[in-house]
């Protein structure tokens, strides 16, 4: 039986920057940095070999939290597609206090903007926009 739901992931091409992003600009807290090698996390992602730096991020005083992953080894492949209605396509939603500070923060540090903020009901704003390493977030404020 499924119990909760413990992180979601991206993976990214320049670790550094994209921590710094989600540090700096998108407001998380870094957990834990790791590097991961060796037969169990070869097992773990399935390639032999493996070699993952690796960046544990969450907002304060959530459980829930976002890993960042570089594939030292085998190195990333480019991403097939910039679409977002393909099977497999993926978000991870933040709950913001102010959509449109937060909106024009983002963009101007990198964020590719798809759309300005968005009614998306009564007292609640929603708006999609990738990273800059082209993963798709999005930012929704509930009054």
């Amino acid at each position: 039986m499924i119990r909760g739901i413990n992180h979601a992931g991206f993976v990214v091409r320049d670790f550094e920057a994209a921590v710094r992003f989600y540090e700096e600009i998108v407001g998380l807290r870094v957990l834990d940095l790791l590097e991961r090698t060796g037969a169990s996390i070869s097992q773990v992602v399935g390639y032999e070999n493996a070699h993952l730096r690796i960046a544990k991020m969450a907002a304060e005083g959530e459980e829930h939290f976002l890993e960042l992953i570089e594939y030292v080894r085998p190195t990333a492949g480019e991403r097939a597609s910039e679409e977002r209605a393909i099977i497999g396509g993926s978000h991870v939603g933040f709950i913001v206090d102010d959509i449109q500070a937060v909106f024009e923060r983002v963009v101007a540090n990198g964020a590719i903007e798809m759309n300005p903020p968005a009614n998306i009901g009564p007292g609640r704003w929603a708006c999609y926009m990738q990273d800059p390493e082209g993963n798709w977030i999005e930012f929704i404020q509930q009054d």
